[in-house]
């Protein structure tokens, strides 16, 4: 399909397995170049992925949001405040009640796969300059550490209580 770009369950499940390869346990699959002004991305997470707690802050002021729509499964968001306690949590799911949420610039926050396969489309201000595009809350350990996976853990069990 000329100008067209599939957004269907074969993308879904080829990146998901390529998640699932993955030593992070999530993949990214964009549809932008990184000097575009606007990112859109799926990014497929698999439960274990450890997302360091971070906020995006831009030049210009309110360009630092970021939107997620869960296309498939369930994936926990958590809104943390500058010492690191979690302040609130949605569950965001494809045939829940919640699908989606809107960050605003500068909040807090991390993710946690609650089903495997777990697809969301990202969107955020661009263009994406990855020494500058996450401000990450010091208090948390560095990925891939065994302090991260215990944290992933301990954060993906506040929504299994939660049913």
């Amino acid at each position: 399909m000329v100008g067209l770009r599939p957004i269907d369950q074969t993308l879904f499940d080829a990146v998901a397995a390529q998640a699932r390869s993955s030593p992070r346990f999530r993949c990214n699959h964009n549809f932008h170049a990184e000097s575009e002004p606007v990112q859109r991305f799926l990014n497929v997470l698999q439960p274990g992925t450890y997302v360091r707690p971070h906020r995006h802050q831009r030049a210009t002021a309110g360009a630092g949001f970021e939107c997620f729509v869960v296309l498939q499964g369930a994936i926990g968001l958590l809104l943390l405040d500058a010492d690191g306690a979690v302040i609130h949590q949605e569950r965001l799911e494809a045939q829940g009640p919640l699908r989606g949420i809107e960050l605003a610039e500068g909040q807090f926050h991390t993710l946690v796969a609650l089903t495997a396969d777990a697809v969301m489309f990202e969107l955020k201000q661009g263009p994406y300059v990855p020494t500058a595009d996450k401000d990450f809350l010091a208090c948390f350990p560095l990925e891939g550490s065994p302090e991260a996976s215990a944290q992933e853990l301990a954060w993906r069990q506040r929504f299994q209580a939660d049913g």
